[in-house]
Order: C-alpha cells, then structure tokens, then sequence
C-alpha cells in the first residue's frame, strides 16, 4: 500500500482520536462517556500500529511526526501515573528513606572509606610533603594564614556578614554539585564515583593538616564539624547511590545490563532524594553556627553542637539497619540453599 492511500484509509481514525484527546486533555479521562472511553482506547492502539507502519516508510516523516504525537498523547491521558503526595513524601523521610539506608549499606560505607581514606591521604601526604599544598589545598586557603585568620575572627574582623552569606551560599551550592555528580558517575562502573569521594576527602584532610600544624586543629574542627557532619554524610550517601548504578553495570544478576540498570537507578535516585534535606540542613548550620568563631562561640560548644546534630542525623539513618541486614543475610542464605 502506498503512504497516501495508507494515509487517506486511517486519516479519519487519526481525527476521531485527536477529537476524543481534546476532551480528555481538557476536563481528564473521566468526562468521556463508557463508549467514547473504549473507542479512545480502541483508537489508540490503531495509531500505535500506525505508527510502525508510517516508521518502515521512507519520506513519511511528517506523517510520522503526527502519528507519533497523537500515540504520545494518548499515553499520556491513558497512564497518567499518580501524583506525588505529600503524605507519600513525609513516609519515605520518615521511614522509606531509613529502610532503604539500611538495604543499602555495604554502598554507604564503601563510599564513607573511601572518602575518608581520601582524608587520611591528604594529612599524610602534607605531613611528609608540605610543598605539595598547591596540589592538595583548595586554592582559595593556599595563601590564607590559619593564625592571621583565627585573630581577625577574634578580633570581629573576619569576612564580613554578606560575604559569609555569600561564600556559605557557594559552599551549598557546590557540595550539591559535587553529590549529584557523585551520582552521576556511577554510570563509570563506580570508577568516577569512587575518584570523586577520594580526592574530597584529599582536600579535606589536607587542610586539616595546614591548620593542625599551625596549633589550630581545635579551631579548624569546630569550623567545620557542625555543617560538616550532615554534609559529608549527605556526600557520601551520594556516593552510595553512584555504586548502585554501578552495581547493575557490573553486576546485573542474571538481567540484562539495561533493566537491570534502570531499576537499580530507581533505587540510586531515592538515595540521591534522600540528601537533600541533609544539605538544607547542613546549609542553614553552614550560614549561621560555623561562621561563628571564638570567643563568640567556643571550640567546645561548636563541637559539642556538632555531635548534637550529628547523633540524631546516625540515629535516624542507621535505626533500621540491624533488621534490613539481617533480612538481606538471610535472603542471601535462601538463595544459596536453594
């Protein structure tokens, strides 16, 4: 049959289902009557097997563009998916996100390793090479004196308030960067994701470092602990998220690497999800307590600050692990036996 002919036989198939689409689309699937409900149906699994056929065709590719278009809106008003509640959102953080820490824990604590061997990396390799602070220290502390800054805080006359807002904003703004591409990488087979946290974990121990050899490691600590404590965790449970994709690339357990990818990055996705109320948090302590520096606030109450943000924030991630390890022991131990 010759595209026009094929064309001139369904055209009016294809009107009767944009008319019915038209309605739909306006007041929802639940206006049409019973009948016009089945023959939209009816409708569009005849332009579904249109569109094949307008496909295998060269020169249609206009037709093609309608056909498809009409299919997409149909599908659209046929499985419009359910809508996100809030009720929906508040189970997830309030125990979803919990249990699904605890399925995924092996991924968490590799990525927590590996960021802070990347800490331990950093402070070793300044103690044994201070001359490599160009390569290990962030750029902006590379001619930053730790002691010339702690007395300009104590004195009051550290960054002013709109440059703290401002350089806390940037911080936010780039440690979210940094997990979604933690994320991201995971596409790498992990190899990216793991780099990532690495070389963060360089940076941090590496200033750390500077800091401690100028008898400032207290101070450096109560700088960054009360923001950093929800904001590496929120960093490395990115870093999980990254190994679950990596876990359907290199592991797919008997699925295809594609299914098996795309329901792993289901998983991965709710992780990455579940960080964002750390880095709200992590930002509003980041803009206010850290920036507040002795002897406005003292090294023990920030630090103390810190473990008490940081005790509640393990406490609700870690509650369900005993029990989801325990059930993925015993999955393992089924699976085996049979």
């Amino acid at each position: 049959m010759e595209l026009i002919e094929f064309v001139e036989l369904k055209r009016p198939k294809w009107v009767a289902l944009e008319a019915l689409l038209d309605r739909a689309e306006s007041g929802g699937l639940g206006v049409l009557p019973l009948d016009d409900a089945r023959a939209l149906s009816r409708l569009y699994r005849s332009a579904s097997s249109d569109l094949l056929w307008v496909r295998s065709r060269a020169g249609s590719a206009e037709v093609s563009e309608y056909v498809n278009d009409l299919v997409g809106r149909a599908y659209a008003v046929t499985y419009p998916g359910r809508r996100v509640r809030l009720a929906d959102v508040s189970a997830f953080l309030l125990s979803g996100f919990p249990k699904l820490m605890g399925q995924q824990w092996r991924a968490f604590a590799a990525a927590s390793l590996l960021f802070w061997a990347g800490a331990g990396f950093g402070w070793l390799g300044m103690a044994f090479d201070p001359d490599a602070a160009p390569y290990l220290v962030p750029a902006q502390h590379l001619k930053l004196d730790p002691v010339k800054r702690a007395q300009d805080e104590a004195k009051n006359e550290g960054a002013r308030t709109g440059e703290q807002a401002a350089f806390a904003s940037f911080l936010f703004t780039h440690n979210i960067q940094v997990a979604f591409l933690a994320f991201a990488l995971g596409i790498t087979a992990g190899i990216g994701t793991a780099i990532l946290l690495f070389t963060n974990g360089v940076t941090l121990g590496a200033l750390a470092w500077v800091y401690a050899s100028k008898g400032l490691l207290g101070w450096f600590w109560a700088w960054i602990l009360p923001h950093g404590i929800p904001e590496v965790t929120a960093i490395s449970i990115a870093g999980a998220a990254g190994f679950v994709m990596a876990r359907g690339l290199v592991a797919p357990q008997g699925l295809s690497r594609r299914v098996a990818l795309r329901r792993e990055a289901v998983t991965a996705l709710k992780l990455l999800l579940g960080t964002l109320a750390l880095f709200v948090l992590a930002g509003l302590i980041e803009g206010t307590i850290s920036q507040i520096h002795p002897p406005r606030l003292s090294i023990g109450f920030k630090i103390g600050f810190a473990f008490t943000v940081g005790l509640p924030v393990y406490a609700y991630l870690c509650w369900a692990m005993p029990a989801e390890a325990r059930r993925s022991l015993e999955a393992a131990r089924r699976a085996r036996a049979a």
